[in-house]
């Protein structure tokens, strides 16, 4: 199945992902979300009402939550809508959407400043990144140029798969010392950065006409059902899943 082989629903109703570099964005319905574990810092906002995020034992219930990587949780609208976006640490805007959260609980930061206008659901590529700007402006946020470039070289191939070692070794680290530093400035693993890298690519390919078996291929999974299990890990369903709603595709840069 490819994206543009499934119907649209109607403007006022169909989910919709904008994909730019460093982050994504999903509007849409809540999907019926399983427990995942997210790459990346993802912001949740309720479009119709509170939601209840669970992990670790800790139940938040906010209009707006700020979920870290790494976490497996279970995200429950209660039957409303839904508005997420995903930062990856390139996209220098985490920083800026955790400052904005005004309160924390467990390992969630809750309650953000503009909530109240984050609750509209985005129907445009104008109006996602109007959303992305209220809800996590861009600010200067300078990695350690050694991760920088580990960065930018998963970007330009993300199935390239370069071992750990060879990028220590081309920034004149240490695996280990490469490993804790790509960590602590990215905010999570390089395993699962790749994974993220790998997904943003597989979403491109599909967006792009191709079907889940060479999208899988194009992005480094080892096959379909590789990808579909990634994919559901990370985000609470399979992207076949995703496509079967109707699911818009939009990408930029």
């Amino acid at each position: 199945m490819t994206a543009a082989e499934v119907p649209a629903l109607p403007q006022t109703c169909y989910p919709s992902v904008w994909m730019w570099p460093g982050q994504a964005l999903y509007a849409g319905p809540s999907l019926k979300l399983e427990p995942h574990s997210g790459s990346v810092w993802c912001l949740a906002v309720g479009a119709d009402g509170d939601l209840t995020v669970t992990a670790d034992g800790v139940a938040v219930v906010a209009r707006s939550v700020l979920v870290p990587p790494r976490l497996t949780h279970h995200l429950d609208t209660h039957g409303g809508r839904l508005v997420s976006c995903y930062f990856d640490a390139s996209s220098k805007r985490v920083t800026s959407c955790r400052t904005q959260c005004r309160s924390v609980t467990g390992p969630f930061a809750v309650d953000h400043v503009n909530c109240a206008a984050l609750q509209e659901l985005p129907t445009d590529d104008a109006r996602a990144r109007r959303w992305l700007d209220l809800a996590a402006p861009a600010s200067p946020s300078p990695l350690d140029p050694r991760v920088a470039d580990a960065l930018a070289r998963i970007a330009a191939d993300p199935a390239a798969g370069v071992p750990s070692r060879q990028l220590a070794a081309d920034v004149g680290l240490s695996e280990s010392r490469f490993l804790h530093l790509f960590q602590d400035q990215v905010g999570t693993t390089l395993r699962r950065h790749r994974l993220w890298m790998r997904l943003i690519a597989a979403g491109r390919a599909l967006h792009e006409g191709k079907n889940l078996t060479d999208a899988a291929a194009n992005s480094g999974f080892a096959s379909p059902s590789h990808l579909s299990d990634r994919f559901k890990s990370t985000f609470g369903l399979s992207a076949t899943q995703l496509l079967g709603h109707g699911t818009i595709l939009h990408f930029s840069g």
